[in-house]
């Protein structure tokens, strides 16, 4: 079910609210664009600056909006478990299909900590789970080893954003888990989405898809299917635009390329700021070097 490219959802903002008719508007694009699932209430949805109602008012306007014609992943993770027990669960009541679920951040759970806590997470809402593992934001690695007892223990644990970008890991998560069919190895870094792929991996949880949702589409296809010639090509042409989109921390290169395509504003939340003038002009450049101009 969450397999190919399912995208990183922004959260559009205007004077310091978060803009319901521009998000509206993202879920029309993406179902137009056949987008395999949303994925609000990321990292790339800002989620860190989101208040506990505008989260949850977030994941409701992205499925009440999809009705159903496209599956929907809510980030509903925290460092407090009983806190991503209560997020899970409204998830789980507004209609969403998943949930993503990051490693907790900032107070560094031991292996065990970190298999408590999704345990607990995972025997609380019976929801399917994605759990999403991103060292460079929460300070640890859920090692391969860890996710296989995880997932022995929980039914509804059913994948994994891998966003550590060590192949060696996502070579050895493919290894430990190449006996559950079930389970989803979705890359978390679009630059790595062919590499996780060529090793078993089912789609990517993509930030470039919120302004290239048909190319990365294909990417996925193409690959999965055993064309890697072709994947190949289209990983090279957008290779350059997806190291740029990283320029400066995500979002900010994001909403600087959004508001180019006219997408949506882009504002941010602080901390987060606006990119600087020689990062935007190469968020610029490169959307001109790939073709892409301001929408109509």
């Amino acid at each position: 079910m969450f397999t190919g490219s399912c995208v990183a959802l922004v959260t559009p903002f205007k004077n310091g609210k978060v803009d319901e008719k521009k998000l509206r508007d993202l879920v029309e694009f993406h179902v137009a664009h056949g987008t395999s699932a949303l994925v609000p209430c990321g990292s790339t949805g800002e989620s860190s600056t989101l208040s506990y109602s505008e989260h949850n008012r977030v994941i409701e306007i992205v499925v009440k909006q999809s009705r159903g014609r496209i599956p929907v992943i809510a980030g509903t993770g925290s460092n407090s478990t009983a806190e991503a027990v209560e997020i899970t669960r409204f998830a789980k009541s507004a209609g969403a299909d998943a949930a993503l679920v990051i490693v907790p951040y900032y107070n560094k759970p031991t292996q065990e900590g970190m298999i408590e806590h999704f345990n607990f997470v995972a025997k609380s809402v019976s929801i399917p789970i994605i759990i999403y593992n991103i060292p460079g934001r929460t300070g640890v690695n859920l090692l391969p080893s860890t996710l296989a007892k995880i997932v022995k223990k929980n039914k509804n644990i059913i994948g994994i954003k891998e966003s550590s970008g060590n192949l060696d890991q996502v070579s050895e998560i493919a290894c430990e888990m190449s006996g559950n069919k079930d389970f989803t190895l979705l890359s978390g870094d679009d630059s790595l989405t062919l590499p996780i792929l060529s090793v078993g991996g089912k789609g990517v949880i993509s930030v470039l898809a919120n302004i290239l949702p048909g190319d990365i589409q294909k990417l996925c296809s193409t690959a999965m299917s055993g064309d890697y010639s072709e994947a190949r090509l289209l990983h090279n042409k957008m290779f350059p635009l997806m190291r740029t989109l990283f320029v400066e921390t995500n979002p900010a290169p994001l909403k600087a390329a959004m508001e180019f395509l006219g997408m949506c504003a882009s504002e941010l939340r602080l901390p987060m700021c606006p990119v600087r003038p020689e990062s935007k002009a190469k968020v610029i450049a490169a959307l001109k070097n790939y073709g892409l101009r301001k929408m109509s």
